[in-house]
């Protein structure tokens, strides 16, 4: 049995996960979804000291090392937790035997994902900069979708590499966007790049839209 460590994208906590978690669970495994701070349901970023990058990737090492695993645990980043997965795996690569991008960001050293992504998607980051510390929810997200800390969408990332040494590292590209996907350099430069495996789903960017099971058939495999 395996250990699956879950880190949601923009402004959705670890319910997002619950589907995945459940089916998991289920099947035998631990399965963790983390919610990381400042998008918890009682969260108000206007009275939380400024969430970092840094901070994000601190809890989810957290849930690493909480749920350690003899054989490596399976840690899994969806959108912008590609690069809070990226930052773990940096700390922890002894802890983990596969990385799972689900759709994601994939940085290098001194990456942002306002770097990364495209215009349409750096306009989203900042409006409202100047009254709100988070990035509002798009119309079409879940209901319970919240504000997300701005500071870690612009905050570059420090590596060292050694995230390079996670044994499996698999990239999931969503070719189901209506127009352009913001993460299609991202997904272009992996498919250039050894040592990873890419699944090209027909999946818009929320890959769970059509249910759990390709993720769950995809994850028990890797």
């Amino acid at each position: 049995m395996s250990t699956f460590v879950l880190i949601p994208g923009a402004c959705h906590g670890g319910w997002w996960y619950q589907p995945v978690v459940e089916r998991l669970t289920a099947l035998g495994h631990t399965a963790v979804a983390v919610t990381l701070s400042g998008l918890g349901q009682d969260d108000d970023l206007t009275r939380m000291t400024p969430v970092s990058l840094d901070k994000h990737i601190s809890e989810a090492s957290g849930a690493v090392v909480a749920h350690q695993d003899p054989d490596g645990a399976v840690l899994v980043g969806h959108s912008y937790g590609g690069t809070v997965i990226t930052g773990v795996a940096d700390r922890l690569s002894w802890a983990l035997r596969a990385l799972v991008y689900l759709d994601a960001f994939v940085p290098e050293p001194g990456d942002s994902c306002y770097a990364m992504t495209d215009d349409e998607q750096r306009a989203w980051y900042l409006a409202d900069a100047d009254d709100h510390p988070g990035v509002a929810p798009l119309p079409f997200f879940d209901p319970r979708a919240r504000p997300h800390p701005r500071d870690t969408l612009l905050q570059p990332i420090s590596l060292i590499g050694a995230w390079q040494q996670v044994p499996a590292k698999h990239y999931v590209a969503a070719n189901g966007w209506a127009g352009a996907s913001p993460f299609a350099d991202t997904a272009a430069r992996i498919r250039r790049t050894p040592g990873w495996t890419v699944h090209d789903w027909p999946t818009p960017h929320n890959v769970l839209a059509q249910g759990p099971d390709r993720l769950v058939e995809l994850l028990v495999k890797v």
